[in-house]
Parts: C-alpha cells; sequence; structure tokens
C-alpha cells in the first residue's frame, strides 16, 4: 500500500523531482518501450528477412551438394549410358527391319516344314501394332506333327537371333493315334526406320503396310 501511494504522490511533470528508485524505474520502463516499439517497427522486418536468407542459403547449399554429387559421379554416368545405349543397340539388332519381315516369316514356315509339320494355317495380321519404336505383327498358325517335332519346333523359334514369341498355345489331339494340332500366335517385331519414329513422336503414327 505504501508503495502505491508514493507512486500517486509522484508528480508527472517534474520527473526530476522523483526519487532515485522511481526514476531508475521509469528509465527502465521507458527502455523496455523504445526496444518493443522498434521490434515491431523495424527489427521484425529485418528478423523475417535473416530467416528467409537462412533458408535460401540451405537450400543453395543442398544444391551445391547435389551438383557436386553428380559432377564426382559423372564419369560413371557416361559411361552406364554407353552400356545402356550399347545394351539396347544389341536388342535392337534382334529386330528386323520392315524389308527383312518377309525373309523372317519365311524363316519361321520353313522352321516347321524343317521339323515335318503340316501347315494348315499361316496367316500374317494384315495391319501391325505400332509402338513407339518396335511394331509387332502377329502371324496366327496352326501345325499338326508329333509331341516331339511341335516341342522341336518351338525350341527353333526360340533360338533364332530374331525375336519370336508364341503365345495363346492350344494343342488338341484327334485321335489316339493321330498327329497332334497345335494352334499358337506367333508374334514378330521389327524396329522402325527414322521416318516412322518421327511420325509416332508427333502423334501421328504411318499406318503399316499390309502384307
Amino acid at each position: 500500500m505504501r508503495l502505491v501511494e508514493e507512486l500517486r504522490s509522484l508528480d508527472p511533470r517534474r520527473p526530476g523531482a522523483w526519487p532515485v528508485p522511481a526514476q531508475a524505474a521509469a528509465c527502465v520502463l521507458l527502455a523496455l518501450v523504445v526496444q518493443v516499439a522498434a521490434y515491431f517497427a523495424l527489427w521484425q522486418g529485418q528478423a523475417e528477412a535473416l530467416e528467409q536468407g537462412k533458408a535460401e542459403l540451405n537450400r543453395q547449399k543442398q544444391t551445391f551438394l547435389d551438383k557436386k554429387r553428380l559432377a564426382v559421379n559423372l564419369e560413371a554416368y557416361r559411361q552406364q549410358r554407353e552400356e545402356i545405349e550399347q545394351a539396347f543397340g544389341a536388342l535392337l539388332k534382334q529386330l528386323p527391319n520392315r524389308k527383312e519381315m518377309e525373309s523372317l516369316l519365311v524363316d519361321i514356315n520353313q522352321a516347321g516344314i524343317g521339323r515335318g509339320l503340316g501347315f494348315e494355317l499361316f496367316k500374317p495380321n494384315p495391319s501391325e501394332n505400332v509402338t513407339e519404336f518396335y511394331a509387332e505383327l502377329p502371324v496366327s498358325l496352326k501345325v499338326t506333327g508329333s509331341y516331339h517335332d511341335l516341342g522341336a519346333f518351338a525350341s527353333d523359334l526360340a533360338r533364332t537371333p530374331r525375336i519370336v514369341l508364341l503365345t495363346d498355345l492350344k494343342i488338341d489331339s484327334p485321335g489316339k493315334d493321330g498327329p497332334l494340332s497345335m494352334e499358337a500366335v506367333a508374334k514378330t517385331y521389327r524396329y522402325l526406320d527414322e521416318d516412322e519414329v518421327a511420325s509416332q513422336r508427333k502423334g501421328a503414327p504411318k499406318k503399316a503396310a499390309k502384307k
């Protein structure tokens, strides 16, 4: 209560007449008010800018480290790219071009004949399934022969230097002693020439010529 009475007795128009403790407290309070006002008026914006600068610095450091890591491994990446290109080239060599497709179809037919199979159906699809880099040509087959000869024919196609896949296999036996009948779809592939690839990338694929 005494402290309250002393504060009430102070004359705000004559701070120089206040007791020393009151003057000291007033100075401290005034300094706090000035600091708070300065923070909101000046320092707050600077503090936010400082935090943004720290965040940007950290981002730049991370970007630098990422680029440094790439630079250190650049030679390894180049070697890996060369290996991928070589592997891709090796795969392309297994695909015939448009001119070689006819001879590949003849090879499939001859592989069956060479195993003593009888062809009841050998029908290339009139249109190809074209993708970005290659075209797929399904060939419907129906052959007859012994189990051994059919298996040998499938093995011959698997060992061919060109890619030939047998799908949708169906084997039937017309009789106890009769030959087996095998229906299948042989899928062969060819790579597209430069004009066809460019056309595919433009979103306007050329229509494959009918076989």
